[in-house]
């Protein structure tokens, strides 16, 4: 088999220690002859990759490792980049969370206001990114998950039109599948998901048993009614992700057509998870507070004692696992499924063209397949209509540097909803980001 050559760029970012393991425990199948991290912040990602060295040394010492803060040295001669960019860190995810709420808005990642602060900033960092990597390596593999990935999937459709190996992808449905199979007690491979919608906003409408091709949906709801519904790794999970999961049995009581996504609680309930969410503990302190404290600790104590010792595991990371199983499909022309974010063109058959859609695709050697789902029931379609303008509106402000187009996308956004407070937290939002964003006029 072929060996590939793979850069990370956010070398430090927590979730990099999950990937360092999958790619030991997934060699057989997805085999690496180079692995780089890349980062800006040299401080951050030092401990990752020193773990790093000392993981590969035992577990897969034949594989050329490194990190860097060097651009050509992390892009050239690359086959596939990882690209999970946290543009502005942790420290701004938490005023993209604190500031709207501090107004009784949502504030949230990859939702409402906080969505849209975080999409601007990512914007500017993410073409910048795929610019350098087109410099070094034309014709690498561009695998990008970074959030929120529907606000980087258009600006990046726009920026690179004719760009046909930059591919957008969030791990959110493939991980409510791998929850559906704990609820069902099957293997989440054997089963065959129908769904539709745009990043963190969509909804299955079958979930089949690939072997008897059965729909298990009617079955799932039954369960999600008597258990509740837990993420298949609930065990590993943070609170706040738990009371997440435990909103589907709520949307699924209100709107049973079909399984939602776990964002789908945000918007359809604004006004209740705004009220529910803590100001002064949001979602990014929760993770400051405990992801990355374990990561680093970890890569602490291993770099301390100079060994694993019982720092490698055998537990699933599914994040991490998805995103090698995408680009294994690439690589060997698998033409397996992937739910994927693709411009639509008739795959939701009443959804403009050129929208960012969230479907179900086969994929391989030749990049995505889209796999239709026809015409969506009314009230979907409003919804996503809505987002879908909203997103749109926010990158055109984006390459507009156009205030007015910020402003209607925020009162636009179902999050907002309102011309006065969407005025108040933009501004806001403008003084928390200058830097970061591009000038708005």
């Amino acid at each position: 088999m072929k060996k590939y050559s793979v850069c990370i760029v956010g070398g430090g970012s927590t979730f990099t220690l999950g990937f360092l393991k999958s790619f030991c425990r997934m060699k057989e199948q997805f085999p690496l002859k180079k692995l780089v991290l890349f980062d800006i912040d040299a401080e951050r990602q030092e401990p990752i990759g020193e773990f790093g060295k000392i993981l590969f040394k035992e577990q897969f010492p034949e594989l050329d490792f490194s990190y860097t803060t060097d651009i050509k040295e992390a892009y050239e001669g690359m086959d596939f980049v990882f690209m999970q960019m946290r543009a502005g860190g942790l420290p701004m995810r938490a005023k993209d969370e604190h500031i709207p709420l501090s107004m009784g808005l949502i504030g949230q990642e990859t939702c409402g206001a906080g969505g849209m602060a975080y999409g601007l900033r990512s914007c500017v960092d993410m073409i910048k990114a795929v610019h350098d990597i087109r410099n070094y390596a034309p014709e690498a593999w561009i695998l990008n998950y970074s959030n929120p990935a529907a606000i980087v999937a258009e600006a990046l459709r726009r920026e690179f039109p004719d760009d046909k190996k930059i591919l957008n992808i969030c791990d959110q449905p493939e991980n409510v599948v791998r929850s559906c199979s704990r609820l069902l007690g099957c293997d989440w491979e054997n089963l065959d998901p129908v769904y539709f919608g745009l990043n963190h906003y969509g909804w299955f409408t079958n979930i089949y048993d690939i072997k008897t091709g059965e729909d298990l949906l009617p079955k799932l709801r039954e369960l999600i009614k008597k258990n509740g519904f837990l993420p298949q790794d609930a065990e590993q999970r943070d609170q706040s992700w738990l009371d997440t999961y435990g909103m589907v049995e709520t949307l699924m009581n209100d709107f049973p057509d079909f399984l939602p996504n776990t964002y789908d609680q945000y918007y359809l309930y604004p006004d209740y998870k705004a009220a529910h969410l803590d100001p002064n503990f949001t979602r990014a302190d929760e993770v400051m507070a405990g992801r990355e404290k374990r990561v680093f600790d970890e890569c602490r104590e291993v770099i301390a004692a100079g060994v694993l010792g019982d720092k490698f595991d055998d537990i699933s990371d599914a994040h991490a696992e998805m995103m090698i199983n995408v680009a294994e499909a690439i690589a060997y022309n698998k033409n397996t499924r992937h739910i994927l974010i693709v411009e639509n063109n008739g795959a939701i058959a009443n959804m403009q063209d050129d929208a960012m859609v969230e479907v179900v695709c086969e994929l391989g050697i030749n990049g995505p397949r889209p796999m239709r789902v026809g015409n969506i029931p009314q009230f979907y379609l409003g919804l996503l209509v809505n987002q879908v303008s909203c997103e749109k509106l926010i990158v055109d402000a984006y390459f507009e540097n156009s205030y007015q187009k910020a402003l209607m996308a925020f009162t636009l956004n179902r999050l907002i909803n309102d011309g006065k407070k969407a005025r108040k937290v933009l501004d806001a939002l403008i003084e928390a980001n200058k830097g970061m964003w591009p000038e708005l006029k």
